[in-house]
C-alpha cells in the first residue's frame, strides 16, 4: 500500500544508521504505529510512503540480517 508522506503527521520517523551526513540513498521508518511500518525515502520526506505490515517488515529485516 502506498500513501503520501503527509498521511502520517504524528509518526516519529527514524533514519537508518547507514544514512550519510547529507541524507543520501537511505530510508526512514516510523515504528511507533501498531501493526504497520511506513517506509519513505530520506531525501523525499513529503513524498510517497510504502506501508508494510509489521510481520512483512520483520521478515524483511530478518532477511537482511541473514545476508
Amino acid at each position: 500500500m502506498a500513501s503520501s508522506g503527509t498521511d502520517f503527521p504524528k509518526a516519529v520517523w527514524r533514519t537508518s544508521s547507514y544514512t550519510n551526513g547529507d541524507g543520501g540513498d537511505c530510508v526512514e521508518v516510523a515504528d511507533d504505529l501498531p501493526g504497520i511500518v511506513p517506509v519513505r525515502d530520506s531525501k523525499r520526506r513529503g513524498g510517497p510512503v510504502v506501508v508494510l505490515s509489521a510481520a512483512a517488515w520483520g521478515g524483511f529485516v530478518a532477511g537482511l540480517k541473514s545476508q
